[in-house]
């Protein structure tokens, strides 16, 4: 037996442009598997200009990608945080978020 493949996820950018330059930005994939009727959101890439960090823009993007994923009618949503962004991790349990494992990579 070979092992086939099929194309899933899809996904929505949510950006916030400043004079003509990106300046925050977050992916979210919503994906399916067998476990579940309804997707699930994967959060990735979160980014916020450093000289624009500590006024909101990052809790607005979040919040925004959030509304996104119930409105696709996810039943969880994962993010995923280098262990030392403290600042970060703050930011996603005052959103809601649960600090619930670990991330295994493989870099390539």
């Amino acid at each position: 037996m070979d092992i086939q493949q099929q194309e899933l996820p899809s996904g929505v950018r949510f950006f916030v442009e400043h004079d003509g330059t990106e300046v925050a930005r977050a992916y979210l994939y919503v994906l399916k598997n067998d476990l579940h009727e309804e997707p699930f959101g994967f959060m990735e890439d979160v980014f916020v200009d450093e000289s624009l960090r500590g006024q909101g823009m990052g809790t607005k993007i979040v919040n925004a990608l959030i509304a996104e994923a119930k409105k696709r009618n996810c039943y969880k949503l994962i993010g995923c945080s280098r262990n030392s962004r403290e600042k970060v991790h703050a930011l996603y349990e005052k959103l809601g978020f649960t600090d619930y494992g670990k991330e295994f990579r493989m870099n390539f």
